[in-house]
């Protein structure tokens, strides 16, 4: 795979043919990767996948009108033709008073930060085989599962970098590894599967696959024999797994699209709660092998750590570029690319803190209520807030969990949930959005 210097060197000189073959501006992003995954079922291996991409990305500006294109093909002829073409897409596009590339003062300048998201590793198809094997074994072991869905390793390594025509270039690389195991508990139609995964950036800081495996095949036993709710209004506890989802539904309403399109249940929320008192919701680019971690934005702009939420009160939206000059304020350092198109926005590490409640003490003021711990469909409305999924968990009773239940649903409007939250004091930082078990109380259940 190209270096970091390569990779640089590759999206300057597409912005650099881009220019001098009339654009007035331009932008490329060069990607490469390269991963190997592993499979495994029922003890026996099931699959070894090796792959390897590069692909080059390259936005054109004539005046205010832009383009988009992007290729595999890396051969000189091919290139020299894609900036024809782009350039020929942009003098026939309609103008955007609002295009253009980001603020030159703003741009990352000077050494990016070390976050330690690439440790250099090589490892062996051999070894992600037997994490595999170990997950999976350890899944099976667990008294009660009767069958597997798999258990899997991988490894990866990925080069990304950003060229613009205001002199911005940089680049960094960034390894990933993963395990996990899914399995089945249960006989008939009384079957339930669960799984655990878990994804680090350096190899000596992933879950030990025997751990991992257990955990899963306990989730999937803890399912069998679900029993049905009681309709009606109660406390809902979100297991951090898909706690943060409702986080999730919140950054879609703050984003510079949803802003600029009216489109958000938060529009005119900015400055204002959104949370409880207490809580705060912070992105922190620079975490040290963070899973999003990144030392710039996907338009060059310095990023650095930041409270999206204060003590409950929305402090920023999450803008680039573009959308920063239509509702006439900066942009955020929160553009993110892919090869083609332009930027959209995205957070970087996130994590919910403030959280004070123990979680015993969480479930105790709950009395009777419910555990969630998946989450089913798409029913939540951007626009208008609107919350109706279908779940799965356990019952609480007493402020105790209880017994499995599914085939319920539970609906509110997210901007009251959002207020409800009480958080748990368990918070860990595991994923990309990081949250404690949160509590929100007077959700409407409805049992099928």
């Amino acid at each position: 795979m190209l270096d970091i210097d390569q990779a640089r060197a590759r999206a300057h000189d597409i912005v650099a043919r881009a220019t001098a073959g009339g654009a007035d501006a331009a932008d490329a992003v060069f990607a490469a990767d390269a991963s190997l995954d592993v499979s495994v079922r029922l003890g026996r291996l099931e699959d070894v996948g090796r792959s390897e991409s590069a692909e080059l990305g390259l936005r054109v500006f004539v005046g205010q009108r832009s383009a988009s294109v992007s290729t595999s093909d890396l051969s000189s002829e091919a290139l020299d033709t894609l900036v024809e073409r782009a350039v020929a897409m942009a003098r026939e596009a309609p103008e955007d008073p609002w295009a253009g590339l980001a603020p030159a003062e703003r741009l990352l300048h000077g050494a990016p930060p070390l976050l330690g998201l690439d440790d250099g590793g090589d490892v062996s198809p051999e070894a992600l085989r037997d994490a595999a094997m170990a997950a999976e074994a350890a899944a099976r072991d667990v008294p009660g599962v009767t069958n597997s869905e798999g258990g899997g390793a991988s490894a990866s390594r990925s080069v990304w970098a950003l060229a613009t025509s205001t002199g911005f270039a940089g680049a960094y690389a960034a390894t990933g590894y993963g395990v996990s195991a899914s399995v089945v508990a249960g006989e008939g139609g009384s079957m339930q599967r669960d799984y655990a995964h878990h994804a680090a950036r350096r190899r000596d800081q992933l879950d030990d696959p025997a751990g991992l495996g257990r955990e899963a095949g306990e989730r999937a036993v803890a399912r069998v024999g679900p029993g049905r709710l009681t309709s009606g209004a109660m406390p809902v506890v979100f297991d951090p797994r898909v706690g943060a989802s409702l986080i999730g539904h919140l950054l879609g309403a703050i984003g510079g699209s949803a802003i600029t399109r009216r489109t958000s249940f938060l529009l005119d929320a900015l400055g204002t709660p959104v949370l409880p008192a207490g809580l705060s919701l912070r992105d922190d680019p620079h975490r040290p092998h963070g899973l999003r971690s990144r030392p710039f934005d996907g338009e060059g702009l310095a990023v650095s750590p930041v409270a999206i939420v204060e003590d409950g009160v929305l402090e920023t939206w999450l803008l680039d570029s573009a959308a920063a000059r239509q509702l006439g304020l900066e942009p955020t350092g929160h553009a993110a690319r892919g090869i083609g198109g332009g930027p959209g926005v995205s957070a970087s590490n996130l994590y919910l803190d403030g959280g004070h409640v123990p979680v015993d003490t969480l479930l105790a003021d709950v009395g009777e209520g419910v555990y969630v711990t998946e989450l089913i469909g798409q029913g939540v409305n951007g626009v208008t807030g609107d919350y109706s999924r279908g779940a799965a968990g356990f019952r609480i009773t007493g402020g105790v969990i209880g017994e499995p239940v599914a085939g319920f649903t539970i609906a509110g409007n997210l901007r009251d949930m959002l207020l409800a939250i009480t958080a748990g004091n368990d918070l860990q930082f595991r994923f990309g959005t990081n949250v404690p078990t949160l509590r929100v109380d007077g959700l409407t259940v409805a049992s099928g």
